[in-house]
C-alpha cells in the first residue's frame, strides 16, 4: 500500500529492513503472546511481528491505514486492528481478554510520546514489556545518570515505575520522510514490586516537579513550601544539594516525609 505520511499524525514511516529485522528480534514474539503494536503505519514491522506471533492487536488513529492492514497482511497472520487514538484506548481491556500480559510495540509519533508513555504506565499492571522508537534526545532522559544535564524529572518518575534500556540508535534515513532527529530503540519492563518506597504517589510526583522545575536552585529553596529543612534532612537528603543530585530513592524518601505529615495532620 502507497500511504503518503500525515504531519497532523507525526508518521515517519519505517523502511530500512536491517532495522526492522533488529526491532523484530529484540521483541522477539511468540505464538500465544498479546502482542499489541501502537501506530503500526503501513505494516512494516506490524507484517514480521505477526509472522512469529500468528496474532496481534494494533491501535492506529489513521482511518485508511486501520481499514488496509488487514487485508493488507493477511498472509501474515490475524490482525485485530482497534482504529483509535492511543492516548485515549484502554489497553488493559485487552489483557482482560485472555488474560495475558500485553507486550506493547511502537514507533511512538514524538509530539506524543512521552504523554503516551505516562498513559501506558498507568495501565503497567497490565503490561509485561514495551519496545518503544522514541526521539534520541527523550532516550537520554529516560537513562539520564545522576548528576548529569540529562537526569532530570523524567529519569526519576520512570525509575519508580519501570525498568529502562536503550538498545540501539537509528538514523533519520531508516524513516520515510526523513526525521529531523535521531531515534533510538528501548526496552521498558514495568516493575513488578516497586524498587523504593513512593510514599503517595501524588506527593512524589509534586516533589519530583518542583524540584526540577527549579533545579537550578538547591533542594531547600527548590522544596520551599513542600518540606521544610529539618523534613530534608530526615529523609537522608543534603539540602543544599541540587536536583540533578537527588537519586529516585532518595525522592521516594522526601514524598514519604509529605505522606507522613498528612496522615499525622
Amino acid at each position: 500500500m502507497s500511504h503518503r505520511p500525515r504531519k497532523r499524525f507525526g508518521q515517519h514511516f519505517l523502511h530500512d529492513p536491517v532495522v526492522i529485522g533488529k526491532i523484530v528480534d529484540a521483541v522477539d514474539p511468540a505464538p500465544g503472546q498479546r502482542i499489541v503494536e501502537i501506530g503500526p503505519g503501513p505494516g512494516a514491522i506490524t507484517g514480521p511481528l505477526l509472522d512469529r506471533a500468528g496474532t496481534m492487536d494494533v491501535v492506529e488513529i489513521d482511518r485508511d491505514l486501520a481499514a488496509s492492514l488487514p487485508s493488507d497482511l493477511a498472509q501474515h497472520g490475524r490482525l485485530i486492528v482497534h482504529n483509535v487514538d492511543a492516548l485515549r484506548f484502554d489497553f488493559s481491556s485487552l489483557a482482560a481478554i485472555g488474560g495475558e500480559r500485553l507486550r506493547l510495540v511502537g514507533n511512538l509519533p514524538y509530539n506524543i510520546s512521552t504523554p503516551l508513555l505516562f498513559h501506558v504506565l498507568e495501565q503497567r499492571e497490565w503490561v509485561q514489556d514495551m519496545h518503544f522508537m522514541l526521539q534520541r534526545e527523550v532516550v537520554r532522559r529516560m537513562t539520564g545518570e545522576v548528576g548529569t544535564k540529562q537526569y532530570g524529572r523524567l529519569t526519576v518518575m520512570l525509575a519508580a515505575f519501570c525498568r529502562v534500556e536503550h538498545l540501539f540508535d537509528i538514523g533519520p534515513g531508516a524513516f520515510r520522510p526523513p526525521p529531523r532527529v535521531h531515534s533510538s530503540f528501548v526496552r521498558i519492563t514495568p516493575w513488578r514490586a516497586p524498587p523504593f518506597p513512593l510514599g503517595d504517589p501524588a506527593a512524589f510526583s509534586s516533589v519530583v516537579n518542583r524540584a526540577f522545575s527549579k533545579r537550578r536552585k538547591t533542594l531547600k529553596n527548590a522544596l520551599e513550601g513542600l518540606l521544610t529543612e529539618s523534613e530534608i534532612l530526615a529523609a537522608g537528603a543534603d539540602p543544599r544539594s541540587r536536583p540533578e543530585r537527588v537519586t529516585p530513592p532518595l525522592f521516594g524518601a522526601l514524598a514519604g516525609k509529605i505522606a507522613r505529615r498528612a496522615e499525622s495532620g
